[in-house]
């Protein structure tokens, strides 16, 4: 049966050629499906008609509409500039109307001493009310329209299309799609469960999102239609997981032997939390159930996640297979290579290293060692996807920050065997469970919730620019002691239109005030040269330089145990979860660590509440809900949609959280009982699967 969603928007009356290639191109919109999920934003209540008086700065009102009549007309400007202006007065007060555009159609239509019903965007000059581009309706035609509903729906738009239809065009293309397919709009899901789950049908709930008959009928809309689209993205992951777990090739890790063992009982360097010998006991579960590992390993920074991979790489080579492991910076995965081949010195088990920026002796020795299996451990970074890089048995893959990473950079690594291997990745940025079973696929999901014995909470405080002195104080103090002081800058080059600290400056600035020889300060940012960037972290790491004058580049993987002071300029421009990665670079020591968030004094509502909280807590996982809240979820969904081509159009995985929980419950339930949704009842489910099946080229089970 054809379904009228899919029929081209052309056709529907007040859009025609012209405006359906603007849809298209602005919006995406292509079919009447396309027009229905376009949904608002925010509704208006078109019922209410203010007092010109009542339409103040103060009120803060984003659309309104009033009754006035037109007192008088005037131009001004020539040419491109010229504007075409209207004055409008009823009992209480003035308004001034202006035309940028479309003043010949505009000046036409307008007749003063007519009374009109005027609705658009307040912005205030002198506290006289003003409007640029209203809509225009005499109260002759206001009286006879007859509106679907009260509440009327603004729709996100381009400017393009702005000037092309406006908000009253829209929502006119929006009435008309809904007049062509009411009454035939097929429901996937089935009765029962549309019953079981309380869910009004699908064409109940389009209505009422664009037209709603109350507050209680939109709200039940919107968790209908939110329903709907994690429900797709559920059936597709559980699909891939039900599918990869139906083929027993898996790698077998049935030894714990000399290499874990000699590890464990004689070289750990501290003892293992609870969380961390719960998350060893997962994996090798895991490695001994014939089943492909797919595991994603979070933890907060400084948790100890790198000691899990290293002991779960151990478990490889006690059964004859090689590890490896990728992280996203050479600095990273040096550090990585120094740390094992420390820790594993006359165990008998052999690390190698291979980056972009290795020279020839260095890549050469790398390749061999691992075609020959004579290395066991291979740490790199991408340069371990390259073709000639080939293993001769590598059985364990370790993704370290894997955020840093593309999808297709990641699935190359699963052809370095003719059997997959099994793969722990790992990130330090924390994420709502609930939301990592969604975003990472099918991967289960483990979490080192404790940080190491011994280990300080980092002090946190917020200073504005006027505490500078107090600041450079606090370092000299720190320095004198010994420490080291890390300072971040969001941006290498002034913005022109948004006033953050410049790098430069800033270098300058600490340079003057922390003068050679009794300071030495050293800079770092993503626009160096490789060798530049190395000699600079290379000075901090060993002590040569005080001070790091750094961008973002250091939010990943630098561990210099005296760094004590983290001092982040602009702290306000960064997210939540980038502040708590930067914090997490001190404090890796025995001794107290401090964070100092530079602001100035204005702030919006959304960072003073961040820098807030970044001074009340150190737990990541407390503050990604709050960042996940104040943000929503545009990171996340970015993630998603450039992941594995999600396109949600309303649900929000981060905030919707207990749809999310219940949609993968109904998903798992449906599945169990009809694995190919072949049944008659689930054609309409199945459907939905395909509609969110994201990127079919990316394989689930390599999502990480």
């Amino acid at each position: 049966m054809e379904n009228p969603l899919d029929n081209d928007i052309k056709f529907v009356p007040g859009v025609g050629e012209m405006r359906a290639r603007a849809l298209e191109h602005e919006l995406g919109i292509r079919t009447l499906g396309d027009m229905l999920r376009h949904y608002p934003f925010r509704y208006i209540d078109r019922t209410r008609i203010y007092p010109i008086a009542e339409i103040t700065d103060a009120a803060g009102l984003a659309y309104v509409q009033f009754r006035a009549r037109i007192t008088g007309v005037s131009y001004a400007g020539e040419g491109r500039r010229r504007r075409f202006y209207a004055y409008a007065q009823d009992a209480t007060g003035q308004a001034e109307l202006v035309w940028f555009q479309g003043i010949k159609w505009i000046e036409k239509r307008i007749e003063v001493g007519r009374e009109y019903l005027v609705f658009g965007r307040p912005t205030f000059y002198r506290n006289l009310l003003q409007m640029a581009h209203p809509e225009l309706e005499t109260i002759e035609q206001a009286l006879t329209r007859k509106a679907e509903s009260g509440m009327q729906g603004i729709y996100p738009s381009t400017e393009k299309l702005g000037n092309l239809l406006g908000a009253k065009g829209m929502y006119q293309i929006i009435c008309n799609t809904w007049r062509l397919v009411a009454g035939r709009i097929p429901d996937p899901l089935p009765d029962a469960m549309r019953a079981q789950y309380g869910l009004m049908p699908l064409s109940d709930a389009f209505y009422n999102i664009h037209f709603p008959q109350s507050a209680e009928a939109l709200r039940q809309a919107q968790y209908r239609l939110k329903f709907d689209e994690l429900l797709g993205i559920q059936l597709n992951i559980q699909q891939h997981r039900t599918a990869r777990l139906a083929k027993s090739n898996g790698f077998l890790f049935t030894r714990v032997g000399n290499a874990f063992n000699t590890f464990y009982n004689e070289r750990i360097p501290f003892p293992l939390t609870g969380a961390q010998k719960r998350v060893i006991r997962e994996i090798r579960k895991d490695t001994v159930s014939g089943f492909q590992m797919n595991r994603l390993l979070q933890g907060d920074v400084g948790s100890g996640k790198t000691m899990v991979a290293l002991m779960s790489m151990l478990l490889a080579v006690d059964n004859e297979f090689q590890a490896c492991m990728m992280a996203p910076t050479e600095i990273l995965a040096r550090q990585h290579y120094a740390t094992f081949s420390k820790l594993l010195e006359g165990t008998g088990v052999t690390v190698g290293i291979l980056t972009g920026a290795s020279k020839s002796r260095e890549r050469n020795a790398a390749l061999q060692g691992i075609a020959s299996g004579e290395t066991h451990l291979l740490i790199g970074t991408h340069a371990l996807i390259e073709d000639r890089v080939q293993f001769a048995n590598l059985g364990f893959v370790v993704i370290d920050e894997q955020h840093r990473f593309g999808v297709e950079q990641r699935a190359r690594l699963w052809t370095k065997n003719a059997q997959p291997p099994h793969i722990l990745v790992m990130t330090a940025t924390p994420i709502p469970r609930t939301l990592a079973m969604t975003l990472y696929g099918d991967l289960d999901v483990s979490v080192i919730d404790e940080l190491p014995p011994g280990r300080r909470p980092i002090r946190t405080v917020h200073y504005t620019d006027a505490a500078r002195l107090r600041l450079f104080g606090f370092m000299r103090q720190e320095i004198a002691k010994g420490r080291q002081v890390y300072v971040v800058y969001p941006l290498i080059k002034e913005s022109e239109t948004m006033d953050y600290k410049d790098l430069t400056d800033g270098y300058e600035a600490i340079s003057r005030d922390f003068p050679l020889p009794e300071y030495v300060t050293a800079i770092c940012h993503g626009k160096m040269k490789p060798a530049d960037k190395e000699e600079s972290m290379r000075q901090f790491k060993s002590g040569e330089a005080q001070i790091l004058v750094a961008t973002s580049v250091i939010e990943v993987g630098v561990d210099v145990p005296n760094a004590t002071v983290m001092v982040i300029e602009s702290a306000e421009r960064f997210g939540l979860s980038q502040l708590h990665q930067l914090r997490g670079r001190v404090g890796r020591g025995g001794e107290q660590s401090y964070c100092i968030l530079m602001s100035g004094e204005k702030l919006s509502r959304e960072s003073r509440a961040r820098l807030d909280a970044m001074c009340e807590t150190n737990d990541g996982f407390r503050l990604a809900e709050l960042d996940l809240k104040l943000r929503g979820a545009g990171d996340i969904n970015g993630t998603l949609q450039s992941g594995m081509g999600f396109d949600l159009k309303i649900a929000n995985p981060t905030l919707d959280v207990q749809i999310l929980t219940v949609t993968r419950e109904a998903a798992a339930r449906v599945l169990a009982a009809d694995r190919a949704l072949s049944r008659p009842e689930h054609h309409g489910l199945d459907e939905l699967r395909r509609q969110y099946a994201g990127n079919n080229s990316v394989d689930f089970s390599r999502i990480s």
